[in-house]
């Protein structure tokens, strides 16, 4: 199984979203600051996941996810919660 996680600042105005095989362990990576891309903005929480069965599909909802389109939907998503 692979996820596509998105993980919100709690400091900043800051969305990233990622793929992994383990979100616990990347979420816990990223909020420890042993990734060079996320680390001025820590700490992070994560506010949406999705489950794919291959990498392949994963990916292809990663890049739209880090589109202009699938940051706002993101936002909205972050905004009700």
């Amino acid at each position: 199984m692979y996820f596509v996680y998105a993980i919100s600042s709690q400091s900043r105005n800051y969305i990233y979203v990622g793929l992994s095989d383990d979100v616990d362990r990347r979420v816990k990576e990223h909020n420890g600051g042993k990734n060079k891309t996320t680390c001025p903005y820590r700490p992070f929480v994560l506010f949406h996941k999705e489950q794919f069965n291959t990498r392949t599909d994963a990916r292809q909802r990663e890049k739209y996810l880090k589109s202009g389109i699938g940051k706002e939907y993101l936002k909205k998503i972050l905004a009700t919660k």
